[in-house]
């Protein structure tokens, strides 16, 4: 028996390596600077609007963009990175105006009667079609009609010109920061080590994401954990066999509630919460580019931060753990060869959740930009059909916490301290920037 049990590993393990080297030689083969594939010009109605709210329009706007693209490239994790460069330009030309706040990045000379709208969809214009040159075309019209609504004049002019100088600003901050850089994932057969897994044996191109030069904090480096659990330890059996039970795609323990929960967070709605959250509590223009340049700038450097960690550690996925416990020298595990997930198991390294990261990075910066943890809100997820109801960010960040175990591709370890680490990422934002000016 074991004989054949170490057979199946060898020939699972040659045909994931296998899998994964013909991937990667497919996406090195390739352009670099190629493309997508152009798709139909968008329609403004397909994005997330709300009347008034330019910030919120453009928000919508570039989330679409950018997530196309990005999972065109086979790199979704990039439109964190890229949307954190829009809604930072945005937050610099609207603060520009209104000389609340420290800026990111610069404050250009502006009259406080300039239009925010005109500033905020010309620095969001800018920078998206600079980051995706080939859609100008398809976006120009959003950006036409988003001025078409601002009255003619020295305001709207005045405005342009703010958002010109705010999306400059951004870009040239942004050049040679490590966006596409050499790296690639590391592959082993070691046992405890990650390796591509069934049933598609994908290699997501995003290692390079870990020398990216990071928005807020100074080097990924910094936060580094103490890792996963040990192999060997008892607390490693006790979050096997929690995600082996509850994980497992035919789970018979995982309840209905823990099964909609798991789906839910796995296309994690927080753009339409965030939308939701402007409206409810009626955010002025500029407050909403404020709070969305803090969450997608902490949002960004918890990406950065979770892919460094990533790749340090290099953890192997629970589908591959959990069939082949046989190797893993601790005998309160058990292997399970035919033992399948969930949730499709993404490709590359578990530890730590990257879901968890960022949501651990949008819920701290959310208690710091409101002042509280209790909130009430709720979000529609069209991927599962289904709406949840939170009466706290907390609350929000426990329910994607428990998703990923319940999903079958984390364990708890990883979830939880992928939350502190955005958890910290946030703390140091609020720290060091976005500090109300004092006037004179």
């Amino acid at each position: 028996m074991r004989t054949n049990i170490m057979r199946r590993r060898a020939v699972a393990i040659a045909a994931a390596l296998v899998a994964a080297a013909g991937l990667i030689t497919a996406a090195t083969a390739a352009t670099p600077t190629a493309a997508p594939q152009a798709t139909a010009a968008p329609q403004a109605s397909a994005a997330p609007q709300t009347a008034g709210n330019v910030v919120l329009d453009w928000f919508g706007y570039a989330g679409r963009e950018l997530n196309q693209a990005a999972v065109g490239r086979n790199q979704p994790p990039r439109a964190r990175l890229e949307q954190a460069m829009v809604q930072g330009a945005v937050y610099d030309a609207v603060n520009a105006i209104t000389r609340d706040y420290q800026p990111y990045i610069s404050a250009p000379p502006a009259k406080r009667w300039y239009s925010q709208a005109a500033a905020a969809a010309t620095a969001a214009y800018r920078v998206l079609v600079a980051l995706l040159p080939y859609r100008q075309a398809a976006i120009r019209p959003l950006y036409d009609k988003s001025l078409a609504d601002i009255p003619a004049g020295a305001a709207k002019n005045g405005g342009i010109g703010v958002g010109v100088e705010a999306a400059n600003a951004m870009l040239a901050a942004r050049q040679n920061d490590g966006r596409d850089g050499p790296r690639n994932p590391v592959l082993s057969a070691t046992v405890g080590q990650w390796r591509p897994t069934p049933p598609k044996f994908a290699v997501t191109d995003t290692a390079w994401i870990a020398d990216v030069r990071p928005f807020l904090i100074t080097d990924p480096r910094q936060l580094r954990t103490s890792g996963p659990n040990t192999l060997e330890s008892a607390a490693y059996a006790g979050e096997f066999n929690e995600t082996k039970a509850y994980g497992a795609a035919d789970s018979t323990v995982r309840t209905p509630e823990q099964t909609n929960i798991a789906l839910y967070w796995n296309d994690a709605p927080w753009a339409q919460i965030l939308a939701s959250l402007a409206t409810s509590q009626r955010l002025s223009l500029a407050d909403t580019a404020r709070m969305l340049a803090m969450v997608m700038l902490a949002g960004a450097d918890a990406e950065i931060t979770v892919v460094n960690e990533k790749n340090y550690w290099n953890s192997w996925r629970p589908i591959t753990a959990i069939q082949e416990a046989a190797y893993d020298g601790n005998p309160a595990t058990t292997p399970d060869p035919d033992w399948t997930p969930l949730i499709e198991t993404p490709g590359f390294p578990e530890f730590p959740a990257g879901h968890t990261t960022g949501s651990g990075a949008i819920v701290r910066t959310l208690q710091n930009f409101f002042g509280t943890d209790r909130m009430q809100f709720s979000a529609f997820n069209p991927a599962t059909g289904t709406t949840r109801n939170f009466t706290s960010f907390s609350q929000a960040l426990q329910e994607v916490i428990d998703s990923r175990v319940w999903g079958g591709i984390h364990w708890r370890r990883a979830d939880v301290v992928g939350a502190q680490l955005g958890t910290s990422i946030a703390q140091i934002e609020a720290e060091r920037y976005f500090k109300p000016l004092e006037h004179s």
